[in-house]
């Protein structure tokens, strides 16, 4: 499961199932001592709750709080679960809808309503509510979690703090000696003496250097960097298989190591590689 793809609506929907469950537990009905007549005293009503009452239970309290397990279980699943052909948000969804509708009819028809009723009613509405207007109002259609900040990604064999390309440890630069000059250092061979005043080796030596250094320049074009996905995408093997090896959820980031025609090889949070065929609409961290 994954929790980072639930949204603020989901939130919502858990605080009111928590809410709910909370009610069930408080007086269903609030009873006033009846007032005794002469030597008479009638019997007081005692109170009770939703769990005296299977009825109330199981249409409005257990109902709400199994929708809002639905809905949310649908959505950190990475891929839709169905039954009967029906997603689980869209059963959950229905819950949700048919425990305001019980509660609303509930407290109509009744009288004396107590907390636990009132409290359930607020809380199955919100619950509904929110189920309902979770995938269509774009400030419930937010990350609850932030992403994590992405983490730049060293080249390889660079340690943290130190340059890139041609920078001091990095594999392939040319380490100057100690007080040396660019362009200078060069190891002369044993018993040699360094020769003076040939102006063509000179230039001869840049050259030499910016050609040797073009193909690496063109094969570290692609800089590892980190991406978010907008909506969930399969993630395929690198052999070619049809099949998904994992599927990359929204607001969680990922690491792209490599460009591989027009989609990228991602790796994920548990060290899976994969390629991303659909690269369209994705952030760049």
């Amino acid at each position: 499961m994954n929790i980072r793809s639930l949204t603020r609506g989901d939130g919502v929907v858990i605080g009111a199932a928590v809410v709910l469950f909370i009610a069930s537990f408080l007086d269903f009905k609030s009873y006033e001592k009846p007032a005794c007549s002469g030597n008479f005293c009638p019997p007081a009503v005692g109170s009770f709750n939703a769990w005296d009452s299977l009825g109330l239970l199981m249409s409005i309290y257990l109902a709400g709080v199994i929708a809002a397990a639905l809905i949310v279980v649908s959505r950190s699943l990475p891929q839709q679960r169905k039954i009967a052909g029906i997603d689980l948000g869209q059963f959950g969804v229905a819950f949700a809808v048919f425990a305001a509708w019980t509660a609303f009819w509930t407290i109509v028809d009744g009288s004396d309503s107590g907390p636990g009723q009132i409290l359930g009613l607020l809380a199955v509405l919100i619950l509904a509510a929110g189920a309902v207007a979770a995938p269509l109002v774009p400030a419930l259609k937010a990350p609850l979690m932030g992403a994590p900040k992405p983490q730049v990604a060293q080249p390889y064999g660079g340690q943290p703090g130190q340059p890139g390309p041609g920078g001091y440890g990095y594999p392939g630069a040319q380490q100057q000696p100690y007080g040396g000059q660019p362009g200078q250092g060069q190891q002369q061979p044993y018993g040699a003496q360094p020769q003076q005043g040939q102006p063509q080796a000179a230039q001869q030596a840049p050259a030499q250097a910016q050609q040797a250094g073009a193909p690496a320049a063109a094969a570290g074009d692609f800089a590892p960097f980190w991406f978010a996905v907008p909506v969930a995408r399969p993630l395929y093997a690198e052999d070619g298989s049809p099949t998904p090896i994992a599927e990359l959820a929204p607001g969680t980031w990922y690491l792209a190591v490599e460009q591989r025609g027009s989609g990228l090889v991602a790796q994920t949070q548990d060290g899976r590689r994969g390629v991303l065929p659909d690269t369209t609409g994705i952030q760049r961290g």
